[in-house]
């Protein structure tokens, strides 16, 4: 039987520093979170993906689930499933402009290395 790869760390009982937002990126979640008020906040999980082995996932939030982790900057919700902090622990997470395209980067002390698209990381 194969293990997803998401389930290869022990996360229930480990003291993590954390996920922290730039003051850009706080503001486009509270602009989201006023947009919607069914919104709570964004979820930031990884999924298995791309040449590098891990993608970054956003979804807004309407519910929590009982294993997500809440950052807070001011007003700005930022929830992290358990499972997802071995990938994402210690990451910064900016709102960027590059030309005409406008999204969320990551800087992610744990990634060790990328693919040449910029779309999947590995640990």
């Amino acid at each position: 039987m194969q293990q997803n790869k998401l389930d290869i760390f022990e996360t229930a009982h480990h003291q993590w520093s954390g996920v922290t937002m730039t003051a850009r990126a706080a503001a486009q979640i509270i602009k989201l979170m006023k947009k919607n008020e069914k919104i709570k906040g964004l979820k930031l999980s990884v999924k298995p993906s791309g040449c590098a082995g891990f993608a970054y996932v956003m979804n807004m939030v309407e519910s929590t689930a009982n294993d997500d982790l809440l950052f807070e900057q001011k007003e700005a919700k930022l929830y992290v499933p358990l499972k997802a902090m071995p990938f994402v622990d210690g990451t910064e997470m900016d709102y960027v402009s590059e030309g005409l395209n406008q999204m969320f980067k990551f800087n992610n002390p744990r990634a060790q290395h990328a693919c040449g698209c910029g779309e999947s990381f590995g640990v």
